[in-house]
């Protein structure tokens, strides 16, 4: 399963994605993740314009903790 590296407030979606097998780490880990789960609200969370990572990054605002594991799903698939 995927590497992701979610935002603090996102507690559901991180049960979420563990709950169906995801490797879920803290967003200091965000360059060695595969993709990111953000909320949206901080376009720049934590300092990061700018910041390169491998993987892809999922705006989570306005999804369901079920929208935002398909997406996961989804990018999983393409690694």
């Amino acid at each position: 399963m995927a590497r992701v590296a979610v935002e603090n407030s996102l507690g559901s979606i991180k049960q979420v994605l563990q709950e169906n097998g995801h490797n879920v780490v803290s967003m200091e880990e965000f360059a060695n993740a595969d993709c990111c789960v953000i909320s949206g609200q901080d376009q720049n969370m934590m300092g990061m314009a700018g910041a390169e990572t491998k993987g892809a990054v999922i705006n989570a605002e306005g999804m369901t903790a079920e929208e935002v594991l398909d997406q996961v799903n989804q990018r999983a698939q393409q690694i």
